[in-house]
């Protein structure tokens, strides 16, 4: 392609050459050899691009067709793989593993359920939840704090602990007053 077209470009030099020679361009015979070597230049210029496209076509095709090759191999192979594992496999016998699996699963969904019970009868929080009341009453009745309805609880003692003897001063009792409705509210507020 690249020597077509430097005798191209030196044929199209000469015939530029020759027409300023010779001033009669239709008449001289050298100028119109030379015209028709120049045509004849480029007609070779587009078969051989024509040529090289054609190459081109011909090379994906055989691309093309190793590459259908390469996959019939290996659906060959496939096909080769999967009939054996058909033959390994029998559909009793894997009816019977499935029925088999089945039975042992639902075995192991009842233990399961009785565990959970069992588990569920041995750490009962009934009785947790009434002595936890039982214990939060009395903490609030040492403090002086009333329970309304919805709480069980014991009756807050009369007498101050042993050891306390002396009464509470006026400034005392005005402070636990005030003290006793902040401290109510809070608990409700829980």
């Amino acid at each position: 392609m690249r020597e077509l077209d430097r005798t191209e470009t030196q044929v199209l030099a000469e015939i530029k050459s020759r027409a300023k020679q010779s001033g009669v361009a239709g008449n001289d015979p050298a100028l119109k050899s030379l015209a028709k070597q120049l045509v004849q230049i480029r007609k070779q210029r587009e078969k051989m691009i024509s040529a090289k496209a054609h190459m081109g076509a011909v090379g994906m095709q055989a691309t093309a067709m190793s590459a259908q090759v390469a996959m019939t191999g290996a659906v060959s192979n496939v096909t080769d793989a999967m009939k054996t594992a058909n033959k390994a496999s029998d559909a009793k016998e894997m009816s019977k593993i499935m029925t088999e699996f089945q039975k042992q699963n639902e075995m192991a969904n009842l233990k399961e359920e009785m565990m959970d019970d069992a588990l569920a009868d041995a750490f009962d929080a009934d009785g947790v939840e009434e002595e936890a009341d039982a214990i939060t009453s009395q903490v609030l009745a040492e403090l002086g704090v009333e329970m309304d309805s919805k709480m069980v609880g014991l009756s807050a003692p009369s007498a101050k602990p042993q050891g306390e003897e002396a009464l509470l001063t006026e400034e005392e009792q005005d402070a636990l007053g005030d003290a006793l409705p902040d401290l109510k509210a809070r608990l409700d507020a829980l």
